[in-house]
Formats: C-alpha cells, structure tokens, sequence
C-alpha cells in the first residue's frame, strides 16, 4: 500500500488537537478504503500551553504517530520543514492544526494524487475571518500576482498535496522561503479544488500582523528582484530629472535670468533625496540580510525530544 504522510505544526493548539485527532482518525479509515496508509507527524513548535501533553496523548492513543518537539517557537514554516524531514510517504502535506482547513479535503487532495496528479492545491474562494484579515489577505494576494507568479491562484491556498518527487525540493529550500509559493514555483502543473476556510473555533490565533509582514517581505524579496529594480529605475528618474534641472539652471546663469532659489525649495529637494537613498538603502540591507541568514551555520530548527 502505498502512504500519505501528514505532517501537522503546532503551536498553543491545545484546544484543538483533541477535535482535530478525532477527523484525523476519520479521514484514516477513509484512506484506508481508499488503498492508502497514513503517516502522522506532529510538530511542538515551542508552545507554552498543554499541547505537548496533549500530543502525548494522541502518541498513546495511536502509537504509529511521530511528535517532534522543538525547544522554542521558530515559526510555522520552519516547524513545518522540520517534520517533512522525516516524511517517508509516496506523498506528503501540511496541515493546520486549528481546523480551519477541514481535514476532509485531504480525500479529495488523494483522490487527485491517485488518478496521477502530482500537485493538487485548495483555494480559498470564501472565508470566515474578520474584515480586516480578508482585506489584507486579498491585497497580499494580489501584491504576490503583481510582483511573483502571475497566475497564481487569487484565493491562496495553505492546504495541498504533493508527490514523493517534490519532498527534496521542500527539504533542501532555504530559509526564508514561503513553501507553498515554492511548491508553486516549481512547476508542476497543480490540481486545483475549491473550499470554504471555516472559522477558527477553538483557541487564538497567534499569527501576528508582525508575523504576516515578515512572512510578507520573505515572499516578495525571496522570490523576486523586481524591488530591487523598482528602486534603480526610480533612483534613474530622480537622477534625469536633476540633471534636466541643472541644465536648466546653467542655461538660465549663463542668459543672466537665474533666480534666488527659495530655502523652502532646497530643504524638500534635500529632504526628498535622502529618504529617497534611505529607502534604498533598506531594501538593499533587507536582501543582504536574508543573503547571511542563508550562509551563516545556524540551524533551522532544533529538536529538544521526539517521540
């Protein structure tokens, strides 16, 4: 038979993970109708609450399933790299464990793997979040379409499965990339299946605007140079412009109709260069930054127990 692997981060889910082990269980005996055997991973990424004890609970209720935990929180990305590290599936994917993804849709996901897809995504077409998380969201979407992957699904997606031939390109990315706009960028052509996220019932999100912006700035400067250039070609204008400007000047001195420039008039000009050269000088330290986070011999994650 062949195995789906499920590798499931956590984090303050203790709530959750008693309502969330129950449809995993469903789902197994679906999957097992279904010719598929399931491996189960679980991830502590550092939480401060229950959920490891709970996690213990699950490992003795079911004894095949693998916890792995982490001695502090380093993100939901890399937790979640860490646990496909121990995938030994035909195919393998990342699952929230707050629910609002519904497990169900990891039938339909083997459905589309068994009949020879090799990448099957769920976009988000609706969404039972809070205005403000919708708004941001669909602007980050697009910003991602804008600036990445053009036809990149307008909704997002968080849940999907993938092939065997995929697991080496997600175990060996580097840090600071967003995996399922690797699993994207790599090119297989993705099956697409369509949900509702339901909303969070159990427990707080803990997936901080900090955290989004950074997860943000990783996705547009990790996968793209078009700031970069944004930056060049604006720093290009302002430089024509100047010397379209000095010209004029000179042209005025040498006819005798230069005019006393203003204070007011030097200090904006002043003013606008420099935060111009501010700015990119940020969006060059900011790719710099990511260059060392890549080289430098600090590990991803660290694994204090695994059970």
């Amino acid at each position: 038979m062949k195995t789906l692997s499920i590798v499931v981060p956590v984090y303050y889910n203790e709530d959750s993970l008693p309502d969330l082990f129950e449809e995993l269980l469903r789902v197994e005996s679906k999957l097992l109708e279904m010719g598929l055997n399931l491996e189960l991973i679980f991830v502590d990424d550092g939480s401060g609450d229950d959920s490891f004890q709970e996690l213990k609970k699950i490992k003795a209720a079911r004894p095949a399933t693998r916890v792995i935990k982490l001695t502090r929180n380093f993100g939901s990305i890399h937790a979640s790299k860490a646990g496909i590290q121990f995938v030994t599936g035909d195919c393998f994917t990342v699952l929230a464990a707050d629910l609002q993804d519904p497990p169900e849709l990891l039938l339909e996901m083997a459905e589309k793997w068994l009949a020879g897809s090799k990448f099957v995504l769920c976009e988000r077409i609706s969404r039972e979040d809070p205005w403000t998380s919708r708004m941001f969201s669909s602007l980050y979407y697009r910003i991602i379409r804008f600036f990445v992957i053009p036809d990149y699904p307008q909704g997002g997606f968080d849940a999907m499965l993938m092939d065997k031939v995929m697991l080496s390109y997600i175990q060996e990315s580097s840090k600071n990339l967003y995996m399922p706009l690797l699993a994207y960028w790599l090119g297989f052509e993705p099956t697409i299946i369509p949900y509702h996220r339901r909303q969070r019932e159990k427990g707080t999100s803990r997936w901080t605007f900090k955290k989004k912006f950074d997860a943000f700035l990783d996705v547009i400067l990790g996968f793209s140079i078009t700031p970069i250039r944004m930056v060049s070609g604006v720093g290009l204008i302002v430089a024509c412009v100047s010397f379209l400007y000095g010209g004029f000047i000179f042209v005025n001195g040498l006819l005798g109709r230069t005019e006393v420039a203003g204070f007011a008039s030097i200090v904006t000009l002043i003013t606008f260069l420099l935060g111009l050269i501010i700015v990119m000088l940020g969006v060059i330290g900011e790719y710099l930054s990511r260059i060392f986070r890549e080289i430098d011999k600090r590990p991803e994650t660290v694994i204090d127990e695994i059970l």
